[in-house]
């Protein structure tokens, strides 16, 4: 995600000892911003998955007390449709608490490369240009993290049709048992 920025900074600290080095810092300055934007943008996410994620275990909590008040009823078919519901919010918490953690280690990436990026400009502005460091870790393809989201939505899109579905079909049948 920061590579293009990096490669300005890198660009910008070449530069910053020749004459246009007040232009150069400001080219860094910009790309430090840029930066923190997206990594504000990576926090949004991160939290946003948690929202999710808390709706989810609230939903799977009512399904389970559901669950339990129509067996305490001997109430069959609402049973096995609040045991679907359950294997569906379990499946979706699985899913969504691997998905935060890889959004806060990539959070914990780009907050390290901004660390390192904000380094850099420290040291350009009192005339010291670092050594190359070592190479950075290795960012997720960004086609693969697209790829991976889209399937991830498409399956959110996916479940909430079903989801949809199994309501009505739990409508229908406590309107048939008059409840």
């Amino acid at each position: 995600m920061f590579e293009r920025l990096k490669e300005t900074l890198r660009d910008a600290l070449s530069r910053a000892s020749s004459p246009q080095g007040r232009a150069a810092l400001a080219q860094m300055r910009d790309a430090l911003v840029q930066a923190r934007v997206g990594l504000a943008d990576l926090r949004a996410g991160v939290d946003r998955t948690r929202t999710r994620l808390d709706a989810e275990r609230a939903e799977l909590e009512t399904v389970r007390r559901r669950g339990k008040l129509a067996a305490d009823i001997d109430d069959r078919e609402t049973v096995r449709i609040a045991e679907q519901y359950d294997r569906k919010h379990s499946e979706r918490i699985a899913v969504l608490e691997k998905k935060l953690v890889a959004q806060q280690e990539e959070l914990a990436l780009a907050e390290h490369e901004i660390d390192e990026m904000t380094a850099q400009l420290r040291a350009a502005y009192v005339g010291v240009v670092p050594p190359e460091a070592a190479p950075p870790p290795t960012m997720p393809d960004p086609l693969e993290t697209a790829r991976a989201e889209t399937d991830a939505l498409r399956r959110d899109i996916d479940r909430a049709a079903r989801d949809a579905a199994a309501q009505r079909h739990l409508d229908e049948l406590k309107r048939r048992m008059g409840k």
